[in-house]
């Protein structure tokens, strides 16, 4: 089962990619849609939040991956490899991971003496939102998407080439 497992290993990551990819279009279009909000749950204007990606990988020690056969080593004698022999090293990347953050630039004053969030001056504290930005993000999140689907889509005809031999 582990030679099957790693025919499809191509296809696991593509499909994290997807979900980091869809997950990165709802935080934009939660962005485009709080452009004019100025007052939130924490007071103040909403804040624009910030995709940031990490490569998820599974990482174990030789110890562990010896006691779980992954590695399929052999002592020459009992005592060979010890408990406390812990040399981490990357097993395989996995995948990919995403979280988003709250941008730290601070909010624009703009001059609306009618709106109801109006300071004393007339100034009301306005999210600081590019929507050319979102948009160019938006489109760059759309192709990366494609391109993972494009991925999954070869790793499939090589498996039902491989399937034919």
């Amino acid at each position: 089962m582990e030679k099957i497992s790693g025919l499809f290993s191509s296809i696991k990551i593509s499909a994290s990619g997807l979900g980091a990819q869809r997950r990165r279009m709802n935080v934009i279009a939660e962005n485009l849609a709080n452009t004019n909000t100025t007052k939130t749950e924490e007071g103040g204007p909403y804040k624009r939040r910030i995709v940031r990606f990490f490569e998820a990988v599974k990482t174990t020690t030789a110890h562990t991956a010896v006691g779980s056969n992954e590695l399929n080593l052999s002592a020459t004698r009992e005592g060979h490899i010890r408990s406390e022999f812990e040399v981490p090293f990357t097993r395989n990347f996995s995948g990919v991971r995403m979280d988003s953050v709250q941008d730290k630039a601070e909010p624009e004053n703009v001059y609306d003496p009618n709106h109801p969030d109006a300071d004393e001056f007339g100034y009301v504290a306005m999210p600081k939102i590019d929507t050319i930005v979102e948009m160019v993000d938006m489109i760059s999140a759309s192709r990366a998407y494609e391109a993972n689907i494009q991925a999954i889509s070869a790793a499939k005809d090589m498996a039902r080439k491989a399937l034919e031999i």
